[in-house]
């Protein structure tokens, strides 16, 4: 469970329904026709955009904002070297009965096992990494596009308000209700692009560098250990995936 997006999200809501029943109370904020107009023109508007399929599994790739635990660079440099150490004492087949837990790791360690060549192994890998970038892309893009359509929404929602508070003038007890719709949806539409969708497209963002990293960096140790090369040589080759100030810490290599 990431616990910055969680209190992220449990913070920014918590402040604004706090703000609303401080003021008084908290009904008069929710209103039926402004919550049809947001969150309904949004989800079709959304729809409109992409494929169905893949606006229902925007929602899968939004757990990663939640519940991805993206490994430490300086753990999987660890893990390779210590995999360059069997494959140098053992040879390639001596990594097969290693127990490997990262399933990218895992796959590159099984096509050279398997005795691929080392170009075929590096296509394979990279091919791998562009759709899982792709992926990720697609997802944060729907969740970008709901943030972009909730205000517009909302904006839309204000003047159907604004029209039948004006062509009610005459009717002091129309003149609420519509006024309700007019404020209501703007607020709708900031709340679900700022509070949820735009956070969330910036968080998968975030979160598709980090897997982009990792895997670039285990791909280099691929090839590194179908090279045979020196455990030393790479890991100081590792290490750049590493900050500046991270890299003296870095495990040292047997």
């Amino acid at each position: 469970m990431d616990l910055a997006t969680l209190l992220g999200l449990i913070g920014a809501l918590g402040a604004i329904f706090a703000s609303i029943l401080m003021g008084g109370s908290a009904a008069v904020f929710v209103n039926v026709p402004g919550l049809i107009i947001v969150v309904g023109g949004t989800l079709a508007v959304t729809l409109m955009k992409f494929p169905l399929s893949h606006t229902l599994g925007a929602f899968k790739v939004a757990a990663k904002a939640f519940i991805y635990k993206s490994e430490k660079p300086d753990e999987l440099i660890a893990q390779s070297i210590e995999l360059a150490n069997i494959a140098r004492k053992e040879g390639i087949l001596g990594l097969e009965q290693v127990e490997i837990q990262n399933a990218f790791l895992k796959k590159g360690v099984q096509l050279v096992v398997d005795g691929h060549p080392s170009d075929l192994v590096q296509r394979m890998l990279t091919k791998d990494i562009n759709l899982s970038i792709e992926r990720n892309e697609e997802g944060l893009s729907i969740f970008k596009a709901i943030g972009d359509a909730a205000p517009a929404m909302g904006m839309i929602g204000t003047l159907i308000g604004l029209v039948q508070m004006m062509a009610n003038m005459d009717d002091p007890k129309a003149i609420g209700p519509a006024m309700a719709v007019a404020l209501l949806t703007t607020l709708y539409g900031a709340v679900i692009a700022n509070a949820l969708a735009l956070p969330i497209a910036d968080k998968l963002a975030h979160r598709s560098r980090e897997e982009s990293i990792n895997k670039s960096l285990i791909l280099e140790s691929i090839r590194a250990i179908q090279d045979g090369l020196n455990p030393r040589v790479m890991e100081e080759l590792l290490k750049s995936y590493l900050p500046d100030n991270e890299r003296e810490a870095a495990p040292a290599a047997a």
